[in-house]
């Protein structure tokens, strides 16, 4: 009874003048219910909330509409290709850190990138990070391998430092419950190295006055732009802050001669010590030299802030390679390489600003406690510096090549 009585409505809306023609075109009706019927299938019964999701889902479906949908033209083809194709441009302009195709620009884009991805993250993924790099720990301290471009201390316009991953790596190493790592000495933003921390504040306090009365031995490897002469020696030049007022006017560290020639006998006559001058005292080793380039091992006896890097650089004539505050005293520009090292190096001038400075803390050794053995802590060269040794044809000695 239900099947006769729904196909008589169906008829009748059908048959209705406002559902016989729709925009102009004839509708058939009946051959859909008719097939239906003869094939013995039942009516789609289903409540009206189902049916309208199919048919929004394919509107002719059950309509017994037969309408030919027409191709489109081969100008809107065109179209619709041209704006896909400008949109995969837009979208490849817009990728982040895109390797440059130029060799030159590819080396920049690749000393640019040194310790960006580790400038960015939160603290925790820079505590990962260190704790892969630990070199040593015991139950009083712990040494890491600090790495390039990331400072100590924060400050104004400061992403991340050390001090702000210590909390997070204490508890990654030791527990939920461990108190923050304690730091006992620092290193420049751009120095690379061995750094030593300390599990509770009194071996803090204790490592720290290691390092203030001098009985902790520390070596230094950088590349130089230049090979010092003679090729061992020691530095024994007071180092003091001086402002630079030519050009940009700016604070520099400067050496403070106690020894001055004289002008008219060129004998050597005794200066007076400047009150602001600090004793500085550093021993060096060239260790290998190729070309206009040396691997310079240095062991600093004070702790003057910049120290190696002014002795070098006004000491010994021979600037640390990416060294740009100290390559110049009297304005800020990028280091001045000649033709020769900027072709080895895969640079031009132009792109040298991007050279980051080679200066790496390559051993700590601490004093021996009641009656205990000496720490010893030697740290493995970052990549950037292996591959610029590489590049500048400058070898490591035997032996020292596999720590």
């Amino acid at each position: 009874m239900a099947a006769p009585m729904l196909r008589s409505i169906f008829r009748f809306y059908c048959n209705s003048p406002g559902l016989r023609s729709l925009h102009g075109r004839s509708i058939k009706v009946g051959a859909g219910l008719q097939g239906e019927e003869a094939s013995g299938d039942r009516v789609d019964t289903r409540p009206r909330r189902e049916r309208r999701g199919k048919e929004r889902s394919d509107p002719a479906a059950g309509t017994g509409l037969e309408e030919e949908q027409s191709p489109p033209s081969p100008r809107a083809q065109q179209l619709a290709e041209r704006l896909r194709e400008e949109k995969r441009r837009e979208q490849q302009k817009k990728k982040p850190n895109t390797v440059p195709l130029d060799p030159i620009a590819r080396r920049a884009h690749e000393l640019r990138q040194l310790g960006l991805h580790l400038q960015r993250v939160p603290p925790t993924i820079l505590a990962k990070e260190l704790k892969r790099g630990v070199l040593y720990q015991d139950e009083e301290i712990v040494a890491i391998n600090k790495p390039y471009g990331i400072p100590v201390h924060g400050g104004p316009g400061v992403q991340n430092s050390i001090t702000d991953a210590l909390p997070a790596l204490a508890k990654m190493m030791y527990g939920m419950h461990e108190q923050p790592l304690h730091l006992c000495h620092r290193l420049d933003k751009e120095t690379t190295g061995a750094m030593v921390l300390a599990r509770n504040a009194e071996v803090a306090q204790r490592i720290h006055h290691y390092f203030k009365t001098h009985q902790v031995l520390k070596k230094y490897w950088v590349i130089s732009v230049g090979i010092p002469n003679p090729t061992t020696g020691i530095i024994d030049i007071p180092i003091m802050e001086k402002e630079v007022t030519s050009g940009q006017p700016h604070f520099k560290m400067t050496v403070s001669p106690l020894y001055r020639i004289s002008n008219e006998e060129g004998k050597l006559l005794r200066a007076r010590k400047n009150r602001d001058s600090h004793s500085a005292v550093t021993q060096f080793t060239v260790l290998d030299s190729f070309g206009a380039c040396a691997l310079v091992e240095l062991i600093p006896t004070t702790g003057v802030k910049h120290q190696i890097r002014v002795h070098m650089a006004y000491g010994l004539s021979c600037p640390v390679l990416g060294d740009h505050k100290y390559s110049h005293w009297n304005k800020l520009a990028p280091q001045k390489l000649s033709e020769g090292t900027l072709k080895k190096l895969g640079l031009n001038q132009a792109k040298a600003r991007y050279l980051p400075l080679h200066l790496h803390a390559r051993q700590l050794t601490l004093p021996g406690v009641e009656g205990q053995p000496e720490i010893n802590l030697v740290c493995k060269l970052p990549k950037f510096f292996t591959s610029s040794l590489k590049r500048l044809f400058l070898e490591v000695p035997k032996g020292d090549d596999k720590a």
